[in-house]
């Protein structure tokens, strides 16, 4: 069998397309987007960024070093905790692609500074990278507390009665409809998906919640 190539090895990604643990940049032009890119992918399954990359697939190539050293940058100084990555250089016709390897964190979250050096954390959603809704950051924290039970009160009753009878919510109306303060319902909300009772699904730009 004849050995798979540099050029093979790009275009049989390329050839995937972006979904979510695949994302092509044509070029390195905002660090901070990328911190973003790199965050959404550490806080999800992990992935890889394809630079050089237009997002119809066409190989543009990677137009200097100054790239790479612009997505190190990304994750060890606009990436909070920092990250490591796997950088890797294939010569497709003439041309770089980089290939930048983001394994999933285990420290979620993994926030990306804004201009203004606030963090952000974000998921990665199909082909998107979305801001993680304040309950993914509930999952995260109450996650390293390895609780193996739960405690089930009238709140607990109350909030799976009600998203048995409604079918799915967003956080905002499980609040209201249960008359429980956002933060606590945030928390019962990580709680359920912790323990496989919820799930936390993307629609039209908004996260809903269901009984699973």
């Amino acid at each position: 069998m004849k050995p798979m190539t540099d050029a093979d090895y790009i275009r049989k990604l390329v050839a995937e397309g972006e979904h979510i643990h695949q994302d092509f940049k044509f070029a390195i032009s905002d660090i901070r987007k990328i911190a973003k890119s790199l965050s959404a992918f550490a806080n999800t399954e992990g992935g890889r960024l394809l630079v050089g990359v237009k997002d119809n697939g066409k190989i543009a190539g990677v137009r200097s070093e100054e790239e790479i050293y612009m997505v190190e940058a990304a994750a060890s100084v606009y990436c909070r905790p920092p990250l490591m990555l796997e950088n890797h250089v294939y010569n497709v016709d003439g041309k770089d692609v980089l290939e930048v390897v983001i394994s999933e964190s285990g420290a979620k979250p993994v926030y990306a500074l804004d201009e203004n050096n606030r963090p952000w954390a974000y998921v990665r959603i199909a082909d998107e990278n979305i801001l993680a809704s304040p309950v993914h950051l509930s999952v995260w924290k109450e996650g390293v507390k390895e609780r193996s039970v739960m405690a089930y009160t009238d709140r607990e009753r109350c909030l799976l009665d009600l998203l048995g009878k409604k079918g799915e919510l967003t956080l905002n109306q499980c609040a209201r409809l249960s008359g429980m303060p956002r933060k606590q319902v945030c928390g019962l909300l990580a709680d359920f998906i912790r323990f496989e009772l919820v799930e936390q699904t993307f629609k039209n730009h908004v996260f809903y919640y269901s009984l699973l």
